[in-house]
């Protein structure tokens, strides 16, 4: 009898530590699932106006909405490599001001240092367009006079501190740079060699403008640029155009059937080497430096906007008509089609625009004054007040959620 007694003890026991179990495991899936559904604590996002000066720093955890008065309107977004600053650029009025998020990102978890504000660090310069957030610089091409103009990250709440000008006794043009991790740049150059309104050549830099590397190789015109510090690739319409930080010069062609298309845009991606190339006339492609092969991502005419994820492992696709695509970007797998907003005329002169982190993806409505928040994993749509006349975004903070 004792022996019966003690079995069903047991029996009941061990049924008891199934179910505990069991709604542990529950709880454990609901709580990663709840974690999924939400974005994540520390990151913000940032919107100017094409009308007004007003920008909207948004929470979009709790779907808030702050409101600051840059100085010009509709100026271009950028956020700085540590991911706390936004870059806010005034090209028509040679102007750069600065923004804090307020998080600092300590490597495991975010400290929040005051309130998102203004920096004190500012630029003057002539036509600034191109930027790039590499080495804790802040770096702007000027296409106004062919100079770069030079901030730190550091100096970005020093009373006074004003961006610095590295003259490489370059002509104006529209052109475009880029950092190596050994902290000279790569840029291009405009000397008429080949007939045309863009540059020709690229060639390397030090931090006093001096040459260090020559040009070497002479393109039908250059736009668009990304590095992963060693390698800076540039869009070229006689092939792409690799420069190495020891000097070497490559163009990779273009894909069979590209007739006279070129990459306008290369985007950095999170593994070394591999970057994309985007034109309107034929899609997106994966450059491959190493094996020098373009693979295409998703190929469209139709394409409105094309955005790596903030951290550079996603593409995200929206298509004029409303459609979005997301692609894994190690496997080049497409993991999300759906059509999440109406339908936008090809001439419209204000259109969506993309950014997006690993949870979400963040599309402005011009016409509305909203910026839609779309859950990447289940497609829902959310709409966060903005300024009345959205022009440009940008995502910064940090992909984590852990503070003090």
């Amino acid at each position: 009898m004792k022996n019966k007694f003690q079995k069903l003890l047991f029996l009941f026991a061990l049924s008891a530590f199934a179910v505990s179990c069991s709604n542990d495991d529950d709880h454990e899936h609901d709580h990663h699932d709840d974690e999924t559904s939400q974005e994540y604590k520390y990151l913000r996002v940032l919107v100017s106006d094409e009308k007004t000066t007003e920008l909207s720093f948004i929470n979009p955890v709790d779907g808030t909405a702050s409101f600051f008065n840059a100085k010009f309107p509709k100026s271009a977004l950028y956020t700085t490599e540590s991911g706390r600053f936004a870059a806010i650029i005034h090209r028509a009025d040679n102007t750069v001001e600065t923004f804090d998020s307020g998080f600092e990102f300590h490597g495991d978890h975010v400290d929040t240092k005051g309130t998102p504000k203004f920096g004190a660090l500012t630029g003057t310069s002539l036509s600034p367009t191109h930027f790039k957030s590499k080495k804790g610089e802040l770096l702007t091409f000027n296409d106004g006079d062919g100079t770069l103009s030079v901030g730190k990250e550091s100096e970005i709440h020093t009373i006074g501190a004003t961006f610095k000008t590295i003259s490489a006794g370059l002509t104006a043009h529209h052109g475009a740079m880029a950092t190596f991790s050994n902290g000279t740049y790569a840029i291009t150059v405009k000397d008429n060699s080949i007939a045309g309104t863009l540059p020709e050549k690229v060639k390397i830099i030090d931090n006093t403008g001096a040459t260090v590397h020559a040009a070497k190789l002479a393109t039908q015109g250059i736009h668009g640029n990304a590095t992963d510090g060693t390698y800076a690739v540039f869009g070229s319409a006689s092939g792409i155009l690799v420069v190495e930080s020891n000097g070497n010069q490559k163009l990779i062609p273009h894909p069979e059937g590209f007739g006279t298309a070129w990459f306008g845009s290369i985007l950095e991606t999170a593994y070394p080497g591999k970057f994309i190339g985007y034109t309107a006339a034929k899609g997106a492609f994966l450059i491959d430096v190493s094996n020098e092969t373009v693979t295409p991502v998703f190929e469209s005419t139709k394409i409105m906007q094309c955005k790596v994820s903030y951290n550079h492992k996603k593409l995200g696709i929206l298509l004029h008509s409303g459609e979005f695509r997301l692609f894994d970007l190690n496997s080049l797998q497409a993991e999300k089609t759906a059509n999440i907003i109406s339908a936008t005329a090809e001439d419209s002169t204000q259109k969506p625009q993309l950014e997006l982190t690993e949870r979400f993806a963040y599309i402005t409505s011009p016409i509305t004054g909203e910026l839609l928040k779309v859950n990447l994993s289940s497609l829902a749509t959310t709409k966060i007040k903005t300024s009345a006349t959205p022009y440009r975004i940008t995502i910064f903070g940090h992909e984590n959620s852990s503070g003090h």
